[in-house]
């Protein structure tokens, strides 16, 4: 369960900001995670829960879960589509010249403090 691992690393990146900010309590986390880049959203969520059960600065925290759709564009006919509904064959021309343009990143997108 490699969630835990990211989870983690959230967590340590807001216990920076927050000592840089002398921040005392996070209110929220905002996450955006992209629908193919391998993190299950219930892993993530029950890691994030049991881990903010050990921090003091995140024991209230509220975690909001942001789904990045999946999209690729096609080289040939210059159109994108949903990866997840067609994967690597554009639905459109059928070429095989695609990629990925979205869906892959995961990012913290907002914190809230008090």
């Amino acid at each position: 369960m490699h969630e835990l691992s990211i989870v983690m690393e959230v967590v340590k990146q807001v216990d920076r900001l927050a000592k840089e900010h002398n921040v005392k309590e996070v209110k929220s986390i905002t996450v955006e995670v992209g629908e193919v880049s391998g993190v299950v959203k219930d892993y993530f969520v029950d890691a994030f829960n049991w881990m903010r059960k050990k921090n003091e600065l995140l024991k209230n925290a509220e975690l909001n879960y942001i789904t990045i759709e999946a999209i690729s564009y096609c080289e040939d006919c210059k159109k994108t589509y949903p990866t997840t509904r067609y994967a690597k064959e554009c639905p459109y021309c059928h070429s095989q010249k695609t990629y990925l343009v979205s869906g892959k990143d995961f990012m913290i997108k907002e914190i809230k403090v008090i």
